[in-house]
């Protein structure tokens, strides 16, 4: 997201009754899993308007906290239905307490403060550099991911698409530069997190479920704490903006993890990561048709751009030259907008791929 920022870890092969062999007809299993990449994409693309709206009769802090606030109510749900448990471990804890700040708490806060002074458009564009500050982070901090020609390549066209969708030749006219520079650090801190996730929570044995719930929890106590501190106590709360604070939370943060467990249950990692480029596309239309933002020529132009450097940034070595383990944990992003949300926070990833949320 914003979104798509929930970090999860998922083996190779999922545990329990996802693991064991689905007899549905194919085009059944096919439909099923379409639809859910479909809603959840909807719902991911669908976050920047809700935090449009939610920052019309809120002050950005509290869309972040009641977003985190509902996120964690649903997770909380599915973690008792299906009887698992939070983490254990001090040093667990610990791990998710940063994770939270760096995929939770900041970026959705960062995308709030954006979204008082930029379009929504824009802002879900934005979301889309994550997997190119990515790979500028993970030739630093990661050492199986090094650059190729592909992959370089890649990260030059994002970064072209960026200053197209920005009007770096017009002098950046008419943009609101800081507003603008939130977003975009907000995607830098869904980078760092995601690689932080990587280095620190890929062996605590925690299933996805718990760790997100326990993240975002964390993540909510968080902004329980700032948030009484800058703002104050509405006069009056509005409806709407309510919804779509609701919305953004229980759908968004909530619900959408949920459905991405599904996904990558059914058709794995790569596939479901796939949900990444539908999210600006889908953020950009909501934008234009229920909140009547202006496109110029350079805003979708540029966001294609984006997305073309953000994918050739995703692809790998071949198996021959990096043959992957049988037995390493798969990286999967559990929300959105990002996000995102987590997630958004936050999409999947494959190993080795930083995912965009909102």
């Amino acid at each position: 997201m914003s979104h798509a920022a929930v970090p999860a870890l998922s083996s190779a092969t999922p545990p329990g009754p996802s693991s064991a062999p689905d007899r549905r007809p194919l085009r059944s299993r096919l439909l099923d899993w379409r639809v859910r990449f479909g809603v959840l994409a909807l719902i991911w693309g669908f976050s920047f308007l809700f935090i449009k709206v939610g920052t019309e009769g809120f002050a950005p802090f509290q869309v972040t906290f009641g977003r985190l606030l509902f996120g964690t109510a649903v997770l909380a749900v599915a973690l008792l239905v299906k009887r698992d448990r939070l983490p254990r471990g001090a040093r667990t804890w610990g791990h998710l307490t940063v994770a939270a700040f760096l995929l939770n708490a900041l970026p959705f806060s960062l995308f709030a403060y954006a979204e008082l002074t930029i379009p929504s458009t824009l802002a879900g564009i934005c979301n889309a550099t994550t997997p190119l500050w990515g790979m500028v982070l993970s030739l630093v901090a990661l050492s199986e991911d090094r650059p190729t020609r592909v992959r370089a390549a890649g990260l030059g066209i994002g970064f072209i698409g960026v200053l197209t969708v920005l009007g770096a030749w017009q002098g950046f006219s008419g943009l609101d530069v800081t507003g603008t520079a939130l977003a975009l650090l907000a995607s830098f801190s869904y980078a760092v997190g995601w690689i932080y996730v990587r280095r620190t929570l890929s062996g605590t044995g925690a299933s996805n479920l718990s760790l997100a719930t326990g993240q975002v929890g964390v993540a909510t106590l968080q902004l329980a704490v700032v948030t009484p501190l800058f703002t104050t106590v509405p006069g009056s709360v509005e409806l709407l903006p309510l919804l779509a604070v609701i919305a953004l939370g229980a759908l968004g943060t909530g619900y959408a993890m949920l459905l991405q467990y599904g996904v990558v249950a059914e058709v794995g990692p790569t596939t479901a990561s796939m949900v990444t480029y539908f999210i600006p596309v889908i953020a950009t239309a909501a934008g234009v048709a229920f909140l009547g933002e202006q496109l110029a020529w350079n805003t979708p132009v540029g966001a294609v751009v984006v997305l073309l450097g953000a994918a050739l940034t995703q692809t790998r070595t071949s198996p021959r030259t990096s043959p992957p383990s049988r037995t390493a944990p798969t990286l999967t992003s559990t929300s959105a907008p990002a996000t995102a949300p987590a997630s958004a926070s936050a999409p999947v990833a494959s190993p080795g791929k930083t995912p965009a949320r909102t």
